[in-house]
């Protein structure tokens, strides 16, 4: 597989992003505007919870943690089962077919072109913001280049998680042939087992052992608990061990279901 061939993919990505500069806006502080909703919620909680912690999180640890789990959410988010819907109903999935080049990489390298953008003009600023909140509020500079490095490696596979996720949930417009609805419910769900609406270990123990099984804590959860230091040492390798082996599984799934079915492929508009 060249790489050099997706290139194309990357640059339309970017040029993508800053051509619908309105709709990228609009959705950015739509999850401004839901990070400060969680905040004050999560404010009134610790308020009147005794002792000043939930779950061995202060109230700067949970701020960190929303900040920090809803912009990698905006880093990992990926519109693939979106895409392969939308096409297989316009009958456009028919073209990139006879294109020599994997159907799911030039869908990921399209969006990788979308997370540079989102990484430069979004994620650098707001965590530099987080790092300056969290020395104003202890009067320490706890950044840590070595951790953010992990933290970003993390987030890396957290996309690819994601992403190859997406796509095997995506093939079932081959059977429904719409999916609108049931990647609303999808992201609802994803939403809270990856730790986006709150941290999986305020889950009871028994559901934390299942999600331990299952891929949605490699989706989000893991990259923010490194970057909040809540992961330490053989805590991180695990973890994202953990990350690589779903990476690899879910890569393997989505071709294995791409090859059974695009030799019965219909489609609507094609």
């Amino acid at each position: 597989m060249r790489l050099k061939a997706y290139t194309p993919f990357t640059s339309a990505g970017i040029q993508s992003a800053i051509a619908y500069k309105w709709n990228f806006l609009g959705f950015f502080f739509g999850q401004v505007f839901f990070t400060f909703v969680m905040f004050f919620l999560w404010r009134a909680v610790f308020r009147y919870s005794p002792g000043g912690s939930i779950g061995g999180f202060t109230f700067l640890d949970m701020t960190i943690y929303i900040f920090a789990a809803n912009i990698t959410g905006f880093l990992v988010d990926t519109e693939a089962s979106y895409i392969v819907g939308e096409e297989i109903v316009q009958g456009s999935i028919a073209m990139r077919m006879i294109k020599p080049v994997s159907f799911n990489l030039s869908i990921l390298f399209t969006e990788l072109g979308q997370k540079l953008i989102i990484m430069l003009l979004v994620a650098i600023p707001v965590f530099a913001g987080l790092e300056w909140f969290r020395y104003a509020q202890t009067g320490l500079l706890q950044f840590s280049p070595a951790t953010f490095a992990l933290y970003l490696i993390s987030v890396g596979l957290s996309y690819l998680v994601m992403f190859f996720f997406d796509v095997c949930f995506g093939y079932l417009a081959f059977i429904f042939k719409n999916l609108w609805g049931i990647n609303m419910l999808k992201f609802g769900i994803l939403n809270f087992l990856s730790g986006g609406m709150i941290p999986l270990g305020f889950l009871p123990q028994t559901v934390q052992r299942v999600l331990a099984f299952l891929p949605f804590g490699s989706m989000r959860y893991t990259p923010v608990m490194i970057y909040t230091g809540k992961y330490q040492g053989l805590m991180i390798l695990s973890a994202m061990a953990t990350q690589i082996f779903w990476a690899a599984l879910l890569y393997g799934l989505s071709a294995l279901i791409w090859r059974l079915t695009e030799r019965h492929l219909t489609v609507q508009g094609g």
